[in-house]
C-alpha cells in the first residue's frame, strides 16, 4: 500500500507565516524594551549626556566583564569619596579607574565635589621621604563587643603609597582645588630651595612647576581666591653683615593662569628686613604676615598694608592654626581653642566642646585643618612601643557676634607608627 506525501495546503502555508511575523514581531518589542533609556537620579544630566561631555578616555581592562568602564565610572563618580581607598584595594583595575581624570570630571557635573583629608607626617626610620594619609571609612565589618561599647566612629587613616615624595617642611603645604602645593623645600643638603612641586589629589602623583623668583631658606604660605601668597626669609649678599645679608620675599603664585604667574609683591617696611616672617594667613579678603611681635595685612586689591598689632599673633606662635569659614582658629601651646574676631582684633575661647578628650599641651604633635568647614585636630598618644595618632571632628557654629560654639562629632584613634617624628600638615583638597 502506497503512502501518499503529504501535501501543504494555502491555509497552513497562511498559518506559517502569520507565526513567523507574530514572533518577529515579539523580537521587535522585547528589542525596543531593551534599549528603552532607563531614569537618572539627576533629571537635569542624563548619564548618556555626562559621558559625552567626559569625553577622557579610561582604561580597558574592565573590572567587571559585563560592564563597559564608562557605566562603572558613573556608578563609582556617586560613591562618596570617602570610601575610595577601599575601592582602591578591589583590584588593579579599580585602582585605575580611581586615578581617571574622567572620574572626576563626572563628579563636578553631579555636583558631588568633596574634601578630602590629607595627613603628611614624617615617620621614624627618616631616608623615604614623608609619610601620606587619606582620611576614610573602615570597611563594613561586625564589631565587636569592646568596639560596640567603645561605639567606633568607623573612620581610619589610610596609607597613600608615592612613589617619589618630595621632603616638605612646616608651613610649605597649601591646598588649592583638587592639587596640593609643596613651595621651596631644601633637598640635596641645600639651605635654600625655589623649587615647587604640585601634588594631583586624583591621580596621586606629582609633578615639578616653574620655581619661584628667589630661593627661600623659610617658607610660610596662604590661599586667598585660588592664589597662593609666599614669603620667606632668602639672602640677599654673602659678603654682608649677618643683620643684613637675609630679607623677606613676598610672593604670589597665581593658580588659575594656565602658565602659572609668580609676581614679587613689595613687602611693608616693618617687615622688609631683619624681622623674619614666620606666620601668614587669610581672612576677611586679606592677608597676613607676621612673627614674634609684629602682624601686617596686605590687601591684593587695593594693594596696600596696614599694621594689626600684637595681639592676633599671640596664638599663633604654635603654628597649629587654620580659617574656617573667614574666621581663623588656633589651638595655642596650653591647648585652648580659640577664634579671632578681626572687627575687635581680639581672642575668644570657643564653647561647647563637651567630650573632647583634654589635649597634652606643649606637645609639638597636634594639628588642626578646615575639613569641608568642620575642624579636625589630629594629636599623638604614645601607645607602648609605638605612637598612636588620634583624631577628632568638630562642628562649630556661630550663634552670635561674639560667641563660637563647638560640638565634638567623633574622635578616635586612626593610625599606628612605629616612631612619629613630626607632624608636617594636614589639609584638604577638593575633588
Amino acid at each position: 500500500m502506497e503512502r501518499k506525501p503529504k501535501t501543504t495546503t494555502s491555509s497552513n502555508k497562511k498559518k506559517r507565516k502569520t507565526t513567523t511575523s507574530t514572533s518577529s514581531n515579539k523580537k521587535k518589542k522585547r528589542k525596543a524594551t531593551t534599549t528603552t533609556p532607563q531614569s537618572t537620579p539627576n533629571p537635569s544630566l542624563s548619564d548618556d549626556l555626562l559621558l559625552r561631555k567626559t569625553t577622557t578616555s579610561t582604561p580597558q581592562s574592565t573590572p567587571n566583564p559585563s560592564l563597559p568602564d564608562d557605566l562603572i565610572l558613573l556608578i563609582i563618580a556617586r560613591v562618596p569619596i570617602l570610601y575610595y581607598p577601599i575601592l582602591s584595594m578591589v583590584s588593579k583595575s579599580f585602582r585605575s579607574l580611581l586615578s581617571s581624570p574622567g572620574l572626576y570630571k563626572i563628579r563636578s557635573l553631579l555636583g558631588r565635589m568633596e574634601s578630602r583629608l590629607y595627613v603628611c607626617m614624617d615617620i621614624y626610620p627618616l631616608g623615604k621621604g614623608p609619610a601620606w594619609f587619606t582620611l576614610c571609612r573602615k570597611p563594613d565589618r561586625t564589631l565587636s563587643d569592646k568596639e560596640e561599647a567603645m561605639k567606633s566612629s568607623g573612620y581610619a587613616l589610610a596609607r597613600v603609597p608615592f612613589p617619589h615624595s618630595p621632603l616638605v617642611t612646616n608651613g610649605n603645604l597649601v591646598a588649592v582645588g583638587s592639587d596640593i602645593y609643596n613651595l621651596g623645600t631644601p633637598s640635596n643638603g641645600k639651605a635654600s630651595s625655589s623649587s615647587v612641586w604640585i601634588l594631583d589629589c586624583t591621580s596621586h602623583t606629582w609633578r615639578e612647576a616653574p620655581s619661584l623668583p628667589v630661593e627661600l631658606s623659610t617658607v610660610t604660605a596662604s590661599v586667598l581666591d585660588q592664589k597662593i601668597y609666599v614669603a620667606g626669609w632668602y639672602k640677599v649678599d654673602d659678603d654682608a653683615p649677618a643683620d643684613h645679608s637675609m630679607k623677606n620675599s613676598f610672593t604670589v603664585l597665581d593658580t588659575t593662569k594656565t602658565q602659572q604667574a609668580c609676581d614679587l609683591v613689595p613687602i611693608h617696611c616693618s617687615l622688609a628686613q631683619g624681622k623674619l616672617i614666620i606666620l601668614s594667613t587669610c581672612i576677611g579678603g586679606k592677608v597676613y604676615l607676621g612673627n614674634w611681635g609684629i602682624m601686617v595685612g596686605y590687601n591684593p586689591v587695593e594693594g596696600s598694608w596696614e599694621n594689626v598689632g600684637q595681639a592676633m599673633s599671640q596664638y599663633l606662635l604654635s603654628d597649629c592654626y587654620c580659617e574656617i569659614d573667614d574666621v581663623l582658629y588656633s589651638l595655642a601651646s596650653d591647648r585652648v581653642l580659640r577664634w579671632y574676631d578681626p572687627q575687635v582684633r581680639t581672642w575668644s575661647n570657643v564653647m561647647g566642646l563637651v567630650g573632647l578628650p583634654k589635649l597634652p599641651p606643649d606637645d609639638p604633635f597636634v594639628k588642626m585643618a578646615n575639613y569641608g568647614g568642620k575642624l579636625v585636630v589630629l594629636w599623638n598618644r604614645p601607645h607602648v612601643s609605638t605612637d598612636m595618632l588620634w583624631c577628632a571632628e568638630i562642628a562649630l557654629e556661630r550663634r552670635n557676634t561674639c560667641e563660637i560654639w563647638g560640638k565634638v562629632e567623633w574622635y578616635d584613634p586612626m593610625v599606628e607608627v612605629p616612631t612619629l617624628v613630626s607632624i608636617n600638615e594636614a589639609l584638604s583638597a577638593t575633588l
